[in-house]
């Protein structure tokens, strides 16, 4: 897998200098509710139970999903530099996460976690592409003037916001973004606790350091876990020499153990347990303004965690860039997984994923 791939640099934790704002960093606007707790995995539990049967009331769940807070993500993504739609029916999905109460997490405004959701124009699977944040590459300069040089990726979201993040992934990737939504990984807690646990296979036993409880031991094997338990799982990384690419494969896994209990702990065939995670994880979304949940979850009404690939983009490893501990993206390997995206080829998407 793309996610294995040695490292000269166990550490890809940016310090908070490492993200230099060319100005004031550009903050993400105040919004009702719960602050800005937009996430992949809301949105892929929300699709996913929004596909059930028991969600055949459609004025009542459209009346949710107009309820879901907006973002502006393509104001000043300009279309002549936008890449050309080559495969039309598919759908490529940007996710941005964050995780606000991380106890690491003391600087600004910034992407921690970068996935590129591409969704086939049949709509029988899903392949999930992260992006690590540290990756060195170019960012377009935003209309304040930011950017417009070399960086690393999620410098974007403090520079531009949403939209300098489609332009800096779009020129990244050469894939057309079509939707975006966010994350705070943080609500894993809430989203976990409401399914009852979550089943993880640790793959190596570790301590962390930076828990909620003030450190937790994993053990080896398949356990049972709840919120505070699995977010402490998906946050930790200086426990193995891969550092962040470590636990950016922990995220994965947390997110597909959410999917396969949603599916299948009862949640879909009890209208009451239905109605009321639907309507507290609908409130913790904020997607682009084109994409209606209602609509993508009764075309992804067949998809499970089993229709879900995981990949991590292909790398060199890490290295440094001045003072900065960066990733280094390989290029011919990207241009061939993002060539297949674009082309909408599954089966070269899992090959150059896999390699």
């Amino acid at each position: 897998m793309s996610d294995r791939q040695p490292l000269a640099d166990p550490d890809t934790r940016p310090p908070a200098s490492d993200v230099e704002p060319e100005g004031p960093a550009e903050q993400p606007a105040p919004r009702r509710r719960r602050g800005r707790r937009i996430a992949l995995v809301v949105l892929l539990v929300v699709v996913l139970l929004a596909g059930g049967g028991a969600l055949a009331g459609g004025l009542y769940y459209r009346s949710v999903d107009r309820s879901i807070d907006r973002v502006d993500a393509f104001t000043d993504v300009p279309e002549a530099e936008r890449p050309p739609v080559e495969a039309k029916g598919a759908m490529n999905i940007m996710i941005l996460g964050s995780d606000s109460r991380d106890p690491e997490n003391t600087g600004g405004s910034r992407s921690d976690t970068i996935i590129l959701a591409h969704l086939p124009k049949d709509r029988s699977s899903a392949q999930l592409i992260s992006i690590p944040r540290d990756t060195w590459t170019a960012v377009p300069r935003s209309k304040e003037g930011r950017g417009g040089r070399d960086a690393k990726i999620n410098a974007a979201y403090a520079w531009g916001g949403v939209p300098l993040m489609v332009r800096t992934v779009e020129k990244f990737s050469g894939v057309r973004v079509d939707n975006v939504a966010m994350v705070d990984f943080a609500g894993f807690k809430e989203i976990i606790d409401a399914l009852g646990g979550v089943d993880i296979d640790v793959e190596k036993g570790f301590t962390t350091r930076y828990s909620l409880v003030g450190t937790r031991t994993f053990k080896q094997g398949r356990q049972t876990m709840d919120g505070a338990a699995a977010l402490d799982y998906a946050r930790e990384r200086h426990a193995f020499p891969e550092g962040d690419f470590a636990r950016i494969r922990h995220q994965q896994q947390v997110i597909k153990a959410i999917l396969d209990k949603a599916a299948s702990g009862g949640v879909l065939t009890n209208p009451a347990k239905l109605n009321s995670f639907v309507r507290a994880t609908s409130s913790s979304v904020a997607v682009d303004r084109s994409l209606s949940l209602v609509d993508l979850a009764m075309e992804l009404r067949g998809l499970r965690g089993g229709n879900l690939t995981f990949f991590t983009c292909p790398t060199k490893g890490t290295g440094r860039v001045g003072s900065e501990s960066v990733v280094f993206a390989d290029p011919a390997r990207v241009r061939t997984l993002f060539q297949a995206v674009r082309r909408d080829s599954v089966p070269d998407i899992l090959a150059a994923g896999a390699k």
